[in-house]
């Protein structure tokens, strides 16, 4: 990146810019994340690029936030985010997993192949819509499908406003509708499983091999991981495009809002159930349950509803223990903090 890019080429919102004061604007830079790794991260400002030491001191960061720095290029604060997206840390561990931030559109893509997963895209779709971003379900490996029209119909029985793009991802002409989706300053996640064409689209728009792309195993049609970090780069007309690594495991918590907006009709039917506190799992007067008996609503969405709401529910949970535990060891550790350093003084 040797050309300096504005404020405005970089993602910037009036959002952002209401959470300066007159001083910080005056005295500090504006600067975005473009790749952010263990100890070090790369943040980018209109007087260029500047590698910036991660210390334990700093909060959580992630591709696509906006910090400000002093003239020295010292991490001052970081700004409150547009969007999040965010998952529980994969295995055991009670931890929440940043994965972008500050996006306007998010592409969810899915392999036209065995791998092809309809619960799948109702995830991202949840963690789309508790961010307040846009979905755009992308459906790649068009060259190797014959009935690429009945996908597409799956996926806009999820929700008819859906935008559903089909594409092959090595073929430029035939991303061309993406490009028109995006324009200059806006900022557009890539999210999917390993081996759906992430890196391989990244390449196209770009019109040059940023990221390795590997084939995807012959058995299953389940890809490999290539991609290995979240990073941001600018296409040839001015989107930034934010990649991220496939995610095999994607457990959602705090995700209640999406997981409604995900599964509309549901909640539409459930207004009008019998009992306010209806789980939709047997009880008498049930709408839903009618509602599948009818053939107006599908019974593998009720299931997939169930499963992402009692996911969430447990996850958040365990984190919200987590965080108690931490705040009582805080209120334990300050006080013998301040002796410490007390009687270092003396």
């Amino acid at each position: 990146m040797t050309t300096l890019l504005t404020l405005a080429e970089l993602g910037w919102h009036p959002y952002f810019q209401q959470q300066l004061s007159l001083d910080e604007w005056e005295h500090y830079i504006p600067a975005r994340v473009f790749n952010y790794e263990r100890s070090l991260m790369t943040a980018v400002s209109v007087n260029g690029k500047h590698s910036i030491p991660i210390t334990s001191v700093m909060p959580a960061m992630t591709v696509g936030d906006w910090l400000l720095l002093s003239t020295d290029l010292r991490f001052e604060r970081l700004l409150t985010r547009l969007s999040q997206f965010s998952r529980k840390s994969a295995g055991s561990q009670a931890a929440v997993q940043l994965i972008a931030a500050n996006v306007d559109i998010v592409f969810i893509m899915s392999s036209l192949n065995k791998d092809f997963n309809l619960n799948r895209i109702e995830r991202y779709l949840a963690l789309a819509h508790e961010a307040h971003v846009e979905p755009v379900v992308v459906l790649t490996k068009a060259d190797l499908c014959e009935n690429t029209e009945d996908y597409v119909s799956q996926v806009k029985m999820l929700d008819g406003m859906l935008t559903v793009v089909v594409i092959n991802c090595l073929d430029s002409a035939s991303v061309a509708e993406l490009s028109a989706l995006c324009g200059a300053g806006k900022t557009v996640a890539l999210m999917g499983s390993s081996g759906v064409g992430k890196s391989s689209l990244l390449n196209t728009l770009m019109g040059q091999t940023i990221q390795a792309t590997r084939a995807i195993r012959d058995d299953d049609d389940k890809g490999r991981h290539t991609t290995t970090r979240r990073s941001l780069h600018i296409l040839p007309n001015g989107t930034l495009l934010l990649d991220t690594p496939g995610m095999r495991e994607l457990q959602l918590s705090d995700c209640d809002l999406g997981i409604e907006d995900t599964f509309p009709e549901i909640a539409r039917f459930a207004q009008h159930c019998r009992f306010a506190d209806c789980r939709h799992d047997g009880e008498p007067g049930c709408e839903v349950l009618a509602a599948i008996t009818a053939g107006n609503l599908d019974e593998r969405r009720l299931a997939n509803f169930h499963k992402l709401l009692w996911e969430q529910a447990l996850n958040s949970a365990t984190l919200a223990e987590k965080r108690a535990r931490e705040r009582k060891l805080g209120r334990f550790y300050r006080p013998a903090k301040f002796a410490h350093d007390l009687k270092r003084k003396e």
